[in-house]
């Protein structure tokens, strides 16, 4: 028998990932992955079969509960609101439905779900859960969460967009990126960058961002050069991942600026999302571990 606490250990980055997909927010993850811990070494060991399915559902329930209650605080956010970023390492991105599923893009598309259909399809596409597995996470009907899934699914194919890059290719156009940002060079912005490119910044109404998304290469551009001319002299940055993403780290001196994270395919920049908001940045320099295996054998 393992103890309560090492069988936590064995669960946590299982329950943070789950959280963090259904939330959003490293920092309410966390949260909810601690208040499960104090529920889980309360509970009496003889009404517990499965652990892991236990501490599964125990962090589901939380994270829903928790979300209905954030989402009106989200609706009235200052400017475009963005993930909580996660510091990932080289394993997330060996797996391609997990790097997917907690990439900049997906998460985004996720918040326009309701709490029942983010976290039916999160479970369902990401974790591998069974309907009848979802359902007793939840608390539904096993055909109300067939519904929900399909609805769920339906919402998200026509919504997301996909990008699959090169970690040694997407490395060299970040750093042509900062070289032509740090002159000031419009036009090589402009060559690294998609038609289409966006990009979006969140400082919650705590730090100067720009209000709306800015789109298009040559706004995005004349933007990004822009913002470098501010930047003080004790400013250096940090080549790292983000969400499983090529990102760049900021600072001003001892203090962390932002964190600016990429989406290229074929070698040119389709999206950028720096995050400024002080509140997102508090642990956001610690890698976070990230897993998907659930149970091998579930039993409710």
């Amino acid at each position: 028998m393992l103890s309560e606490g090492r069988v936590f250990a064995e669960c946590r980055a299982l329950l943070f990932t789950i959280a963090y997909e259904i939330l959003g927010s490293a920092a309410d993850a966390e949260d909810v992955v601690q208040d499960s811990y104090i529920r889980w070494h309360a509970v009496s060991r003889e009404h517990v079969e499965h652990p892991r399915a236990y501490l599964v559902r125990t962090v589901t329930r939380q994270a829903l509960n928790h979300l209905r209650a954030v989402r009106r605080r989200r609706e009235d956010y200052v400017g475009p609101w963005l993930p909580e970023p996660v510091r990932t390492g080289p394993d997330v991105s060996e797996d391609a439905v997990l790097a997917e599923s907690v990439s900049m893009a997906m998460l985004l598309v996720l918040e326009t779900l309701s709490p029942d259909e983010r976290a039916v399809f999160v479970l369902r596409e990401v974790f591998g859960y069974s309907h009848r597995e979802i359902a007793d996470l939840v608390g539904k009907t096993e055909t109300a969460v067939r519904q929900i899934a399909h609805r769920a699914r339906e919402h998200v194919r026509s919504r997301r967009r996909r990008f699959h890059h090169d970690p040694r290719a997407a490395q060299e156009v970040v750093g042509q990126f900062l070289e032509a940002a740090g002159t000031g060079d419009v036009t090589a912005l402009m060559s690294l960058m998609a038609p289409g490119v966006v990009h979006i910044s969140d400082g919650g109404g705590r730090v100067t961002a720009a209000r709306r998304p800015v789109r298009g290469r040559e706004n995005v551009a004349r933007f990004i050069a822009g913002v470098a001319r501010t930047s003080g002299p004790g400013a250096w940055f940090e080549f790292t991942s983000y969400n499983a993403l090529p990102a760049v780290l900021f600072r001003e001196g001892n203090r962390l600026d932002s964190v600016l994270i990429f989406e290229i395919a074929d070698t040119l920049i389709h999206g950028m999302y720096a995050v400024r908001n002080p509140d997102k940045l508090g642990a956001a320099i610690a890698p976070r571990p990230l897993a998907r295996r659930k149970d091998e054998t579930w039993r409710p």
